[in-house]
């Protein structure tokens, strides 16, 4: 288990970690007052609390937890929320990076 994102991002495939240090990247940018941590066994952003996790699977990245309050957004990410609103981008499809800012930014706003 990594102990810290950095080590967690440094366990997967070259492809995959580009791909978790851009999330990270983004993300950071969007609410630049969190800082990150490992929180249930995945990278996460915290102000106060956890409030975006994002993980590596074999063929996706998951973000969690679902966005809430933010209708247009909801609206947005539908192709990629499963029945439980988590997300799911597939690493055979272009990642949109800015989108994830944006969920990271809601989030943060909605904890």
């Amino acid at each position: 288990m990594a102990s810290s994102v950095e080590e967690y991002i440094n366990s997967h495939s070259p492809e995959v970690k580009k791909i978790l240090q851009e999330i990270l990247r983004v993300s950071k940018a969007a609410v630049p007052t969190s800082h990150e941590v490992i929180s249930y066994k995945m990278p996460a952003l915290k102000q106060e609390k956890c409030f975006f996790y994002f993980a590596a699977f074999q063929n996706h990245i998951g973000i969690y937890p679902p966005v809430k309050n933010n209708q247009m957004l909801i609206e947005e990410i539908k192709p990629f929320a499963n029945e439980k609103g988590n997300l799911k981008f597939k690493l055979s499809e272009p990642i949109p990076f800015e989108l994830i800012a944006r969920i990271a930014l809601s989030l943060s706003l909605q904890y």
